[in-house]
């Protein structure tokens, strides 16, 4: 890869971060580089490395799942060369967040991690965030690896319904 091209990518992931109010992860801006063939997985992983270790960009580890956010050093970078993106690649990150913007912020919003506890325990996070703010976290102890594992995966499906239902209970004013 040229190093025409590696700072193309630099500034593309970067102009790309600065355009949303939420982090993207490593698969989301994947997606994006490989479908759109601009490179392929290898060349954007070395160039997110290469971000990370200019501090330029910050990765957050969630279960298995690493997200990007944009630093100050990243901001000032994209200022300096925002010209040297061509319009039309900006034309193709902009269409495909308003193709894809509510399901990008979904993914990154709704969250589920698990760490150990002791004796066998474990303790699951589970968060929904709107735009940086944490509207629910329910923190729940399981006797078991497999049932951290299960709330985590089924978080993603049925927080919605978990947040409404909860919503519900706390304000309505129902007799019990």
């Amino acid at each position: 890869m040229s190093e025409e091209s590696l700072t193309l990518y630099k500034l593309m992931v970067i102009y790309m971060l600065d355009n949303l109010d939420f982090p993207l992860t490593n698969s989301q801006l994947s997606e994006f580089f490989v479908n759109e063939g601009y490179t392929d997985y290898f060349h954007l992983q070395q160039t997110i490395n290469e971000l990370i270790e200019s501090e330029f960009i910050r990765g957050e580890v969630i279960r298995n799942t690493t997200s990007y956010h944009l630093t100050e050093s990243g901001k000032e970078v994209l200022e300096m060369f925002d010209t040297k993106i061509p319009d039309a690649i900006k034309d193709d990150i902009l269409a495909y967040f308003a193709e894809n913007k509510y399901q990008l912020r979904r993914e990154s919003e709704i969250t589920a991690d698990y760490y150990p506890l002791n004796r066998g325990e474990y303790m699951v996070t589970a968060q929904i965030k709107e735009r940086g703010n944490i509207l629910m976290e329910l923190n729940i102890n399981v006797v078991s690896k497999e049932q951290a594992v299960a709330i985590c995966d089924s978080w993603t499906r049925k927080s919605d319904s978990v947040y409404s239902k909860v919503m519900e209970m706390l304000l309505l004013d129902k007799p019990e």
